[in-house]
C-alpha cells in the first residue's frame, strides 16, 4: 500500500484540503479537473507548485476539496496545500518554494477588517452634515 498524504491550505475565509496518492499527475479540485477550473489565470496560479517540481509531482495523482471564500482565495489555498503536500513527499522541495514565492508553504494571515458598531464599513465614518 502506498503512502497518502493529506494537506490543508488556507486564504482569507477559504480553505483546501489536498490529498496526494500515487498516480499519473492527475489533479481534481472539488471533482474538476485542473484544466477545466476556473480561468487560465488561477490554473497557473494552482499549477505553480507543480511545474516547480517538475518531473517529480507526475507520480501523484492530486484531490483538492475547497470551501468558503472567493475564487481567488481558493486558488490560494490549493496552491498552498498543493506545495505542502509536495514538501512532505520531498523535503528539499522546501528551499525551491521559500526562494520562489514564500506563500507556497506559509499560509498568508491577512483577513477582513471587522466592521465598526454604527458605520458602514471598517475604516468609512459616518457623514457630517452641518445643517
Amino acid at each position: 500500500m502506498a503512502k497518502i498524504i493529506q494537506t490543508q491550505g488556507k486564504r482569507k475565509r477559504a480553505i483546501a484540503r489536498a490529498t496526494l496518492h500515487p498516480g499519473k499527475g492527475i489533479v481534481k479540485i472539488n471533482g474538476r479537473l485542473l484544466e477545466h477550473y476556473s480561468s487560465s489565470m488561477l490554473r497557473l496560479r494552482v499549477a505553480e507548485p507543480l511545474i516547480i517540481a517538475g518531473d517529480m509531482a507526475k507520480g501523484f495523482n492530486f484531490d483538492v476539496s475547497v470551501m468558503g471564500g472567493g475564487s481567488n482565495g481558493q486558488a490560494d489555498a490549493s496552491r498552498l496545500a498543493i506545495a505542502r503536500a509536495l514538501v512532505q513527499v520531498q523535503p528539499s522541495l522546501k528551499q525551491t518554494f521559500e526562494e520562489y514565492d514564500r506563500l507556497l508553504l506559509v499560509a498568508d494571515v491577512r483577513r477582513k477588517e471587522t466592521r465598526k458598531p454604527n458605520d458602514s464599513k471598517a475604516r468609512a465614518k459616518r457623514q457630517k452634515s452641518y445643517r
